[in-house]
């Protein structure tokens, strides 16, 4: 071999691995490149029915947290790949219709709900009434959406399970009194994908949900008031070891002292 290539090919190993430890983050991030405040889930694993919410804000081409780490709760048989923003995986469990699984990845933030007529936040509001349902039925072409019953008429809207004022059908429910919507399986579009996924209050500290991400009044409020629509919020849901694994191709934040950080 010349000399001249021999030197050439030397001289492009250092360059080789530099630029391998210095790998621009994936494509992927670019989906919520323009998020200015992300909310931040992280369990202990896929099983984990419980977790942390985290509050952060763009500092820069960083983020900086808001306040404390707040407890969570989440679906009764833990969580699975959702569909947002990010790619659809298949690396571990994926969320389904009727599971029990919270949907991990990267959402859109909604529109923000509840009982009263307004509520203090920066998301659109939609005051709920008795005729308010969010359609959990895949055969309907309303699947994933919270309609009127009223003023809407198609076949199995009446199979639906979920009125969004839980205290009028619920026993006095108040586990919908303030909450968003995560934009999971947007639109429906993939039947049987999941739907009606919420951050919502919980029943009691601990108690599990049917998929969605549950916390004290005190908690919710806070969020609530600190959400701004015009910041694009983002809603982000992993486990720890998928969260170390993708934080650097997402553009994640740092968490101190948590077990996702290096």
């Amino acid at each position: 071999m010349p000399l001249r290539r021999i030197a050439a090919l030397l001289l492009a190993l250092p360059l080789a691995a530099c630029a391998h430890r210095t790998a621009l983050p994936s494509a992927d991030a670019e989906h919520w490149a323009k998020a200015q405040q992300l909310v931040l889930v992280t369990s202990a694993d896929w099983n984990a029915t419980g977790g942390e919410l985290r509050r952060f804000e763009r500092e820069g081409d960083g983020w900086k947290q808001v306040g404390d780490a707040m407890p969570v709760t989440l679906g009764r048989n833990g969580s699975g790949w959702g569909l947002g923003l990010n790619p659809q995986r298949g690396d571990g469990p994926v969320k389904r219709e009727g599971d029990g699984k919270a949907p991990a990845g990267v959402f859109a933030i909604g529109t923000a709900f509840g009982y009263a007529d307004r509520a203090k936040t920066g998301l659109r509001y939609q005051a709920m009434t008795a005729n308010d349902w969010c359609i959990d039925v895949p055969a309907s072409n309303y699947y994933n959406k919270i309609i009127d019953r009223s003023t809407v008429k198609a076949p199995y809207l009446d199979r639906s399970s979920e009125p969004m004022r839980r205290d009028l059908h619920a026993d006095g429910d108040q586990r919908y009194r303030e909450g968003f919507v995560i934009e999971h399986n947007a639109d429906g579009a993939a039947r049987q994908g999941g739907s009606c996924i919420f951050a919502h209050l919980w029943k009691a500290p601990g108690e599990t949900t049917a998929g969605c991400t549950a916390m004290a009044p005190d908690s919710m409020d806070a969020l609530l008031a600190w959400l701004d629509a015009r910041r694009k919020p983002v809603f982000v849901l992993l486990p720890n070891a998928q969260y170390a694994a993708l934080k650097h191709d997402w553009k994640l934040p740092e968490i101190a002292g948590s077990e996702s950080s290096p």
